[in-house]
Parts: C-alpha cells; sequence; structure tokens
C-alpha cells in the first residue's frame, strides 16, 4: 500500500517541485544514513508527504544540502531536511517492516522473509524509540489480518488501515490533534480502498482476500473529501500548494492509469 501519496507533477509548479524533489532526496539521504543503502530502498513517496506535512504544520524551516547519489552521480542535487525527514524515515523503517511480514503472510513470499530478516535489528530498536507508535500500529496491523482473514467487510478493513496511519501521524503533542487525527484516518482509508480496487483481479486469481466489491469510485471520492476537509482546518502556511497538490489530484495518479488501462483493454475486446 505504498505510492500513492504522491504529486501530480503536470499541476506543479516548476518551482515548487523541486521544493518536492527536495525533501523526497532529503527523506532519501536520511535513511542511507541511518539504515545504510538498504534503507534506501524503502524510499516511498508517501513519507515525503509525511516530511511536508509536519514539517509545514511544526513550522519547520529545512536546511539545504547539496549531494551527490547512486541514482546521479554525476551531478550534485538538493536535498532539504528537518527534523520531521528523520521521523518520517524512522516510520517508513517500520511500516515497510510490517509491509514485509504481511507479503509473507500473504504470499509466503521467500524474497520479503529475507528482506524482513535484514531490518530486524532496527525494527526492535524502533520498537524502544517509539513505543507509542510502535504498539499503536502493531494493534491495528493484528486487527487487519483478523479482518481479512474474516472476511470482513470493506470499510471495516479499511478503518483498521485509517486508525494505523493515525499512529505514523501522531510525531508530537500539537492543540488541533483531532484534525490531524481525521486526515490521517481519512486519507488512510483511501489508501486501502484505492490498493483494494486495484489488485482485485490478481488477488482474485489468487485466492487472497479482497472486500471490495463494485465500482470504488464514489467510495474513494468520500474519504478523499472528508480527508482534505480536516486539512484544511489545520495552519499549513508552507508548501501549502504542494501539499495541495497531493491531497487533490496526486492521490489519483495510480487509480487514473488504472481506470485508463481498463479502458483501452475493453477497447481491445
Amino acid at each position: 500500500m505504498f505510492g500513492y501519496v504522491r504529486v501530480r507533477k503536470p499541476e506543479l509548479k516548476i518551482k515548487d517541485y523541486e521544493v518536492y524533489r527536495g525533501f523526497y532526496c532529503g527523506l532519501c539521504g536520511c535513511l542511507k544514513e541511518r539504515y545504510g543503502l538498504k534503507g534506501r530502498v524503502t524510499l516511498t513517496y508517501d513519507a515525503t508527504f509525511l516530511t511536508m506535512f509536519l514539517s509545514s504544520l511544526h513550522g519547520l524551516k529545512a536546511k539545504k544540502r547539496k549531494c551527490r547519489c547512486v541514482v546521479h552521480p554525476a551531478v550534485k542535487h538538493t536535498e532539504l531536511i528537518t527534523e520531521a525527514s528523520l521521523y518520517a524515515a524512522d516510520m517508513n523503517i517500520l511500516l515497510s517492516w510490517y509491509h514485509l511480514l504481511d507479503d509473507v503472510q500473504d504470499d509466503g513470499s521467500k524474497k520479503a522473509a529475507a528482506a524482513s530478516r535484514l531490518f530486524h535489528k532496527a525494527f526492535l530498536e524502533l520498537e524502544k524509540r517509539y513505543p507509542l507508535q510502535s504498539v499503536g500500529i502493531a494493534r491495528e496491523m493484528r486487527r487487519l489480518n483478523a479482518a481479512e482473514k474474516n472476511a470482513a467487510s470493506l470499510m471495516e478493513a479499511a478503518s483498521c488501515f485509517g486508525r494505523l496511519m493515525i499512529w505514523l501521524f501522531r510525531w508530537k503533542p500539537y492543540p488541533l490533534q483531532h484534525e490531524v487525527d481525521g486526515l490521517a484516518f481519512h486519507l488512510g482509508r483511501f489508501i486501502y480502498i484505492c490498493d483494494a480496487w486495484e489488485d482485485r483481479e490478481e488477488d482474485e486469481k489468487k485466492g487472497r482476500f479482497n472486500p471490495l466489491e463494485g465500482d470504488a469510485e464514489a467510495v474513494l471520492l468520500d474519504e478523499i473529501a472528508r480527508a482534505c476537509w480536516y486539512f484544511e482546518k489545520l495552519p499549513c502556511p508552507d508548501h501549502l500548494d504542494i501539499l495541495r497538490n497531493i491531497l487533490y489530484a496526486g492521490v489519483w495518479n495510480r487509480y487514473d492509469r488504472k481506470r485508463a488501462m481498463l479502458a483501452k483493454q475493453d477497447k481491445q475486446k
């Protein structure tokens, strides 16, 4: 369930895209410094959104540095880093750990099992560093696995992932925590439902649980509308155009691509 919360580049100003890429590269640099090359492999756009959102919410100014990386070794690029970048890097690893375990449970993936062993030590350290997040995420993962095992309703399963997202967004005490939780919860439900819609054919072939029946668009529209309603109640003056681009347009990127692909397949029949 990664890669949904990203920008829609054609609708973003060039200067805003440079800022977004700076935060993305900064998060990548934090993952490498904390967890080595294996940490960099877990980099997600979703964690970049978390970084930018928390940085804006808490009024954190980014430090800028020029670096080279393995992907672009010839040219130095700009990394933008705040304290939230370090937190998002840790949450990215924590969530990646559970994602790998989920792959092992769903498919018996030997590749995921081997990768999870590489992150086991880091996971144990993160459990100690973030006890509230670790307990909350683990609890919701258990509830989600039970819901899927018992063929629960779509919204029951999606709500488990929504509550999981709340724990990712609970970084520091904040006076408008209810609004932050609301954004996280409905964004999480949107991600889960969109993922279920995208995977329904593959899940059917492999005999895996998928709670989605029928068209998902109306449900998705309702969930992201609720997420945006909570977002607009929060003071996020920095990077506002980028954050809105993600929430109002970018989250639909994969859904739109999949619908276009299905429409093309229908025409070819």
